[in-house]
């Protein structure tokens, strides 16, 4: 991911609610399941870290993107930003970005 394509995200980042919250059970294979599926529903996700999870953000946010094979836009104290592109239908397109059109139907 270009520095460009980051701080793309990081506005749209801005605007958005967290979606999920990390709590002191920390990372169980439920949330990464849970994280994994709304990666693949919106491409860039918002978590909160709550008070209660003793472990650091920063780790908890790199841990997470292995396991879920995305990307860490950023961590501001305890809110993480991933993001995984959806590669059979993009829904954030970038600046500059050429959308490739299905021949057949028309659509992107």
């Amino acid at each position: 991911m270009t520095t460009k394509e980051r701080a793309y995200l990081k506005g749209i980042a801005q605007t958005t609610q967290s979606i999920l919250s990390l709590g002191k059970s920390s990372l169980t294979p439920e949330f990464v399941d849970a994280a994994a599926e709304a990666l693949k529903a919106r491409e860039l996700i918002k978590i909160n870290v709550l008070k209660n999870c003793v472990d650091d953000p920063g780790t908890l946010a790199i841990t997470l993107s292995e396991r879920t094979r995305s990307e860490v836009v950023q961590v501001i104290g305890r809110k993480i930003v991933l993001y995984k592109r959806n590669q059979e239908n993009p829904g954030i397109i970038f600046p500059g970005e050429k959308i490739k059109k299905d021949k057949k139907t028309g659509r992107r």
